[in-house]
């Protein structure tokens, strides 16, 4: 079993609650926690904290991997090593390899984290850690005052393309065994092996200078930036591709209103060879018509688990989580979301819906919501 441990305390003090402080439009510690929970090699995901408005926060993303566990108070001291708090998860769970992960690296993906549980457990590792490659000159001053070169020959400067750099902790992940971490009380040990992440995730948030360098690169790059190919196009109904009103006629017939922009924006997706579908948790006939009636492929209706749905859906198509999107808005919505490669909630979804999707369209549920997400999937993503 593999696990991912999140240690988070309150008491940060040069950016009071960053971990969960809005950071390009979601807490910083969400960003960690959506990676590892969408990452296949990582069974469970566990945030520890010493703080119930944090605990509060992060058990309303809704992850179905992620639980919230308590951290002892002499394990979250502005002194105490963050061994000290892994020691304490080791002492009381039961896993073979644990992946710490530091709140602070908001640029780490869910395939950053792969490679590193590849790597381990390929056993050519005891431990890995996650770096960058710096291409800096480094000097070291002497106690009399005097510097000296540490990577390089001053009197053979390299040209730049020439120089292999050096790598650098950038402290978004280390990965080690339960029974090394126990018998060394180290994060790293025995044979060490490295994952290279890309230059900008070097920067930790520690100081409120590097917050705002952080949230330019993520607001630039976009949820995007992590994002393949769309192949499937999925979307709830009631809330969704409805405005989420329960209508009855003077019989008493039920009706449901929906829009005919949602209806042209998964056309269009199907025009560019996208499969389309609905998954409601409702028995409706009404959604099964509708979908009839927009000539979307799938419609599957009384669903218990949509993300069961959903990968079932991947190996008909003979894609994976991915290459999908999905677009909801209620809290039976949240494992697809999270778990696919795009995931969408309307304007009006619940809150902890908009913690975890990815975009929030402008539209609310039954307002053109749909197209929105279908024109964003073909004008950002394909």
């Amino acid at each position: 079993m593999n696990v991912a441990f999140i240690p988070v305390r309150g008491g940060s003090k040069s950016i009071p609650m960053k971990n969960i402080k809005l950071i390009a439009g979601r807490p910083l510690v969400w960003w960690v926690a959506s990676a590892a929970c969408t990452c296949e090699s990582i069974d469970m995901v566990f945030v520890s904290t010493d703080c119930e408005e944090i605990r509060n926060v992060v058990t309303g993303f809704g992850l179905s991997k992620l639980e919230v566990i308590d951290r002892n108070a002499e394990n979250a001291t502005d002194t105490a090593s963050t061994e000290s708090a892994m020691l304490e998860f080791a002492e009381n769970h039961q896993f073979n390899n644990i992946a710490l992960i530091q709140a602070t690296s908001p640029l780490i993906t869910a395939d950053d984290l792969r490679k590193g549980f590849l790597l381990r457990e390929s056993k050519e590792a005891d431990s890995v850690l996650s770096v960058v490659r710096q291409k800096r000159f480094i000097w070291r001053q002497s106690a009399d005052g005097y510097a000296t070169p540490v990577n390089y020959d001053f009197k053979k400067r390299p040209l730049r393309q020439e120089f292999d750099g050096y790598f650098v902790e950038n402290g978004a992940f280390y990965i080690t065994s339960r029974e090394s971490l126990l018998n060394t009380g180290n994060r790293l040990s025995g044979k060490i092996k490295t994952v290279l992440m890309p230059p900008e995730s070097y920067i930790e948030i520690d100081e409120p200078e590097d917050w705002s360098i952080v949230e330019t690169i993520l607001n630039k790059k976009g949820a995007e930036y992590t994002i393949p190919k769309i192949k499937v196009f999925l979307c709830d109904c009631d809330g969704t591709l409805t405005d989420g009103g329960m209508y009855y006629s003077g019989k008493g017939e039920e009706l449901k209103k929906f829009n005919t922009r949602d209806a042209f924006g998964l056309r269009l997706l199907r025009e560019h060879g996208i499969v389309t579908g609905i998954i409601t948790a409702e028995r409706s006939d009404i959604a099964v018509r509708r979908g009839e009636k927009m000539e979307v492929d799938e419609v599957i209706i009384g669903s218990h688990n949509k993300l069961a749905n959903i990968k079932d859906l991947c190996g008909k198509y003979g894609t994976n989580l991915d290459n999908v999107a999905y677009i909801g808005d209620d809290l039976n919505d949240i494992d697809a979301i999270a778990s696919v490669g795009l995931g969408f909630c309307p304007a009006d979804a619940c809150e902890s819906v908009r913690m975890v999707a990815r975009r929030i369209t402008m539209a609310i549920g039954g307002a053109g919501a749909v197209r929105e997400a279908a024109e964003y999937v073909l004008r950002h993503v394909n």
